[in-house]
């Protein structure tokens, strides 16, 4: 199968066989996954045909157009954006058999267990521990930051397995079972009023080997992929025009024209412009992929997604006003979905101050940025050969 029209061919046979009406979501989306309509661009019996990235449209477009169900990416993300590619790329057959149906479908959220409470800009410098106890791993320490921890079934975690060597060595990298009687996960209460976050805690969790990703100690080599993805799946996603941020402001400053002055015209023809131009880089770059992995371009991506996220949602507050300082509801909740930009104003407003955070700090990322991007002199870094044991903490 290597062009359009065969693909719309096979997408409408899957149509046919499971009509979307009369077939529960679930079941729909599983099929669709073993027709290999689900990644096309992956594996064949991996959900995929083995096609170029780009032909996922053509696929799209189809299912779309006939009232196909969703497998809800805003709730799986982590799975798709991060956990995925990073399991495609480095585990065995047996892992990728195991994991990437369910995830992809739905049946199992992810979550990601990086950053800790004295490692999150330096994140090399983790010092949860794992120790080999026959054929498992034991794993104690803390995480922090987890997105969607109270949902997860499965987490991607890094861990440190040899103290003795320098930071950026001497990690491994696990999937673990979030439902172990070791795992314990808390709230985080951010400023919007939700637990988005949580921190997780993990007491004598055993891991099996044959959960690890990767070989032992080449766990900081195997992140990066799920790093670049994550950049690439926070600043790269495909929207319209006037999608994301800058759409409810739009849409107030031609519905309020009483909120309308010079000077905020001006910013919010700058920052429509700026909109603009990230959301054709993103597809630039989403183009660039088909050729292969995701490479440093997508930390610029998401800086400068944090960045107008930000701008923007400071303009929008400021044109409603009075307006802009009421905030809906403050109730305690664990949602389920990572929303950027839902409710109202106030939301957005501080929802938009962990951007800068999130998937990387924007320090850490002007770094990439300059070093891989710009070619730019690497900041002199004194820890570099040190063993992680030795380091000052």
């Amino acid at each position: 199968m290597t062009d359009a029209a065969e693909l719309r061919t096979h997408t409408r046979e899957l149509l046919e066989a499971h009509p979307p009406a009369a077939t529960e979501p679930l079941d729909f989306l599983k099929a669709r996954f073993d027709a290999g309509l689900a990644w096309v661009h992956y594996p064949v019996g991996l959900g995929g045909l083995d096609v170029p990235r780009s032909l996922q449209a053509v696929v799209d477009a189809e299912l779309a157009d006939a009232g196909a169900p969703d497998n809800d990416p805003r709730r799986i993300g982590i799975g798709l954006g991060m956990a995925a590619p990073t399991v495609l790329a480095y585990g065995t057959e047996e892992q990728k058999r195991r994991f990437l149906r369910p995830l992809w479908v739905g049946e199992e959220v992810w979550c990601q267990l990086f950053s800790e409470p004295g490692a999150g800009s330096d994140l090399a410098a983790l010092g949860t521990r794992a120790v080999r106890d026959g054929d498992d791993w034991v794993v104690d320490g803390q995480k922090v930051w987890t997105s969607s921890a109270h949902l997860a079934r499965w987490a991607i975690l890094i861990a440190r397995t040899d103290p003795g060597l320098p930071k950026h060595r001497g990690i491994s990298y696990f999937i673990c079972d979030m439902t172990d009687p070791g795992v314990e996960v808390r709230p985080l209460r951010q400023i919007t009023g939700e637990a988005e976050f949580n921190e997780v805690f993990l007491t004598g969790v055993r891991i099996p080997d044959a959960h690890r990703l990767g070989e032992v100690g080449e766990g900081w080599k195997v992140a990066q992929t799920t790093l670049m993805n994550e950049r690439v799946s926070i600043g790269g996603m495909r929207i319209p025009r006037e999608g994301g941020m800058i759409g409810p402001v739009a849409r107030a400053w031609r519905e309020r024209p009483e909120l309308r002055t010079h000077d905020l015209h001006q910013r919010l023809l700058t920052l429509w412009v700026e909109a603009e131009v990230a959301r054709l880089t993103g597809e630039r770059l989403r183009q660039q992929l088909v050729a292969g992995q995701p490479g440093p371009e997508g930390s610029g991506m998401k800086l400068a997604f944090a960045r107008l996220n930000q701008e923007i949602s400071g303009l929008e507050v400021e044109l409603l006003g009075q307006d802009g300082l009421l905030y809906s509801d403050w109730t305690m909740r664990r949602p389920e979905l990572v929303d950027f930009t839902g409710r109202d104003a106030g939301y957005r407003y501080l929802r938009s101050k962990g951007n800068s955070i999130e998937g990387g700090t924007s320090e850490v990322l002007l770094n990439i940025v300059a070093e891989r991007v710009l070619g730019l002199p690497a900041e002199p870094r004194n820890d570099k050969d040190v063993a992680w044991k030795d380091l000052a903490r």
